[in-house]
């Protein structure tokens, strides 16, 4: 059974179960993402209820158990995130308009998910830590060196770890209980990361996550979740929102360092006057 198929079931059978069955049934039916790669203790945590509960509302919705239906929820999320699959959803002359469509609703997402005490929040991490880790695999090492480019600017001491001549888990042996970590994981999630991760957290460094759920593994070692949309209709996972948001947290962040930005700030703009490497007459921007 496919999802939608699963949906259409659940919304047949909603009215005529029990309040907490009725709850469970509305996380199945509102969070299918979840459902499929978080396990049945974490999803019975998060909605309150116990796991015997997930088993009788999967039997319900006519699956042998809980183990069963989470494998078809798991199988449909996966075929509808493959890349041909979305491609075949984009048909005709308006492609390049469903896709800025797409985007502009991925920044609109990743808006609502955003709260003030989230930016708040980060913004005291940040200036509390010794260094800044800024972590990424694949698409997601470009939103790291965004941030990381953006910390050297405002003259902080940031730290670029990204897939190289050494591991990551490598890299994390550098460091310590006073650091920060901001990790960007989209999907696919990658077990390096998450073990990287892990292995700070033990140590005792802050952990910032940018993801596209909570149902990241990265997450259960975050203090501070940043949630952004990431669809698209050809690669895996779009990192528009994802800079988007870096753009943000770090302007907020340069306001409130207030003077200790301004020498940083000034340096680097000496160095855009530098005429043997910009084109003073064009602007000159950072």
């Amino acid at each position: 059974m496919n999802n939608d198929k699963l949906q259409s079931r659940i919304r047949e059978r909603l009215n005529f179960m029990p309040a907490k069955a009725r709850r469970v049934a509305e996380y199945f039916l509102t969070s299918p993402s979840e459902l499929a790669f978080l396990s049945i203790g974490e999803v019975a945590e998060k909605i309150n209820v116990s796991k015997a509960q997930l088993v009788r509302v999967a039997r319900m919705l006519d699956y042998d158990g809980y183990a069963t239906l989470k494998d078809a929820v798991k199988n449909s999320v996966m075929s509808q995130l493959a890349p041909s699959s979305l491609v075949k959803q984009e048909s005709g002359e308006d492609i390049p308009n469903n896709i800025c469509r797409l985007e502009h609703a991925n920044i609109d997402e990743t808006i609502i998910n955003l709260s003030s005490e989230d930016i708040v929040q980060f913004c005291r991490k940040v200036k509390e830590a010794d260094v800044i880790y800024c972590v990424g695999w694949g698409i997601s090492a470009l939103v790291a060196e965004n941030l990381y480019t953006r910390l050297l600017e405002l003259g902080l001491r940031g730290v670029l770890m990204k897939r190289g001549s050494t591991a990551l888990i490598e890299q994390a042996r550098a460091v310590s209980s006073s650091d920060l970590i901001v990790v960007c994981e989209l999907p696919s999630y990658v077990i390096e990361v998450t073990e990287s991760i892990k292995y700070s957290h033990e140590k005792g460094a802050r952990i910032v996550t940018i993801t596209d759920s909570p149902a990241a593994p990265v997450c259960q070692y975050s203090d501070v979740q940043l949630h952004i949309s990431d669809n698209t209709a050809t690669f895996g996972s779009s990192i528009v929102s994802a800079v988007f948001l870096i753009h943000i947290l770090t302007s907020v962040l340069a306001s409130s360092l207030g003077e200790k930005v301004q020498a940083a700030l000034k340096a680097q703009l000496e160095g855009l006057s530098d005429e043997r490497v910009y084109h003073p007459t064009y602007g000159l921007k950072y």
